[in-house]
């Protein structure tokens, strides 16, 4: 560990001179590492803060100071916030057209093909890139119907700040964990997404987040409203390049869906293999109300990750779909967590993980019926695939039922990929390492059936080149 910290030190102090905001040759604006009230204030003034959003930036740093690093999950001891950079911004400003963005970061996102993405079957896409949005677009027939889709930055000056107000960090406020402060505090980027009552968005939304600066983290903040009777799909993408030094993603999605509205929220995560992503996601459902998670993780070195549903409503549903990829350096704990908390609530959480060349994969669920939620149901599903006998993949499921009147299950199941399978595709003439990637992705095809085809491509292709090892 001693090794990894000297190493760190030394890119970092390498790669600070190159965003180093006092030279103004250089491309990028950044602040000092490390995590300070002048820091704080810094960023806020960049955003121009309303006054109630600096506050709240102070008091979280305060509340970030007092509290201990979470006790759940795998240590990341070595991840040292005195050289963590909070906030980099690229030197461009927000723009609603794609040949207005600066030619080097419109070719990263081209590589990713979002701009193909938007064309083909997307309502609006939003691209961030280090701290910033660079690019936000909403289709003109999606605006008619009311649908707001912005920056969450600009939303906070506009006829929205108190909506935004009444809802920002308060499913998931600055005391629910130390990460949780971190992020209140030096929050910057994400999107702002209200609904209207009964419109119905038929094509995505999507957001896409690029942390391209070495050292460095991401902490955007995603809203999305989504009113009585109304419905969406959310499709959030990540991806970083890999460093020599740690970097770490530390955001915040807070979903409201109202009463019998529904909302999927689709994520593939491709962080790089120096990422800690310590990020949390929570959504409250009122009366009838669907909530749907579609998740994909195929990088970073350590992730906590648990997605909480709150069924508050009556007859309120939730189902969480999730596949985990770890490898070689890898040490993934997520799960998903739901709180019945109105009668005749229904929650299904199914979850896959694979681990390969000594990756760890925990899987962490949480169920808690409360002694109103009379007639809910619960069911976990936990499946586990260990590629090779040096790898591991842990199950630790908690339920806590208050009520007798309630149905809940769980299950889990581990094991390795069958020989015989192997042998029966070689023989049809397809290769060892082949016949694998595709046993792995038919493992994995209860998330990709979830999702649009365009990413549903991407994820099985994401699989076959973990299994290639191909992914840093």
């Amino acid at each position: 560990m001693a090794e990894l910290k000297k190493e760190r030190t030394q890119v970092q102090d390498v790669d600070r001179s190159l965003y180093d905001f006092r030279n103004e040759e250089k491309d990028v604006y950044r602040v000092d590492a490390g995590l300070t009230p002048d820091i704080v204030k810094q960023i806020s003034r960049e955003k121009n803060d309303p006054e109630w959003m600096t506050e709240l930036r102070l008091k979280s740093l305060e509340i970030y100071n007092r509290l201990s690093i979470p006790d759940w999950g795998p240590p990341i001891d070595e991840l040292d916030m005195d050289h963590i950079v909070t906030y980099v911004r690229p030197n461009t400003k927000m723009s609603a057209k794609w040949s207005e963005v600066p030619a080097d970061i419109k070719d990263t996102f081209e590589k990713l093909g979002i701009p193909q993405a938007e064309r083909e079957s997307l309502a609006g896409v939003g691209a961030q890139y280090d701290s910033e949005l660079v690019y936000h677009n909403v289709k003109e027939e999606v605006a008619a119907q009311g649908v707001v889709y912005t920056d969450l930055e600009s939303a906070m000056h506009g006829p929205y700040e108190e909506m935004i107000r009444s809802h920002f960090m308060h499913l998931v406020p600055p005391s629910d964990h130390k990460f949780a402060a971190l992020h209140g505090a030096v929050w910057s980027g994400g999107s702002f997404v209200y609904v209207p009552p009964h419109v119905n968005v038929e094509i995505p939304l999507q957001s896409y987040f690029r942390l391209n600066a070495p050292g460095a983290g991401q902490f955007e903040h995603t809203l999305i409203i989504v009113d009585e009777g109304a419905s969406l799909h959310f499709i959030e993408g990540c991806s970083a390049p890999k460093y020599n030094v740690a970097n770490l993603h530390a955001g915040c999605v807070e979903l409201y869906v109202g009463k019998n509205a529904k909302l999927r929220y689709s994520t593939i995560e491709n962080w790089s293999k120096n990422m800690y992503n310590l990020n949390t996601k929570r959504a409250i459902v009122e009366e009838g109300g669907v909530m749907e998670w579609v998740s994909g993780s195929f990088g970073s070195h350590t992730s906590y990750l648990y997605p909480m549903t709150i069924l508050k409503g009556k007859g309120s549903r939730m189902e969480f779909t999730g596949i985990t990829f770890a490898g070689r350096g890898q040490n993934l704990d997520t799960g998903a967590k739901v709180v019945h908390q109105g009668a005749d609530t229904s929650s299904y959480i199914n979850t896959k993980s694979i681990s390969k060349d000594g990756g760890v994969s925990t899987f962490r669920s949480a169920v808690t019926i409360q002694k109103n939620a009379k007639n809910s149901k619960a069911a976990v599903s936990c499946q586990s695939l260990m590629l090779d006998v040096i790898s591991r993949s842990d199950t630790i499921p908690a339920m806590d039922v208050r009520t007798c009147d309630a149905d809940v299950g769980h299950e889990a199941r581990i094991g390795r990929i069958s020989d015989d399978a192997v042998f029966y595709l070689m023989s049809r003439g397809i290769s060892e390492e082949d016949a694998r990637a595709m046993i792995v992705s038919g493992f994995a095809d209860n998330v990709s059936k979830e999702l649009p085809l365009e990413y549903a491509m991407e994820m099985n292709n994401l699989i076959r080149l973990e299994m290639k090892g191909s992914i840093g």
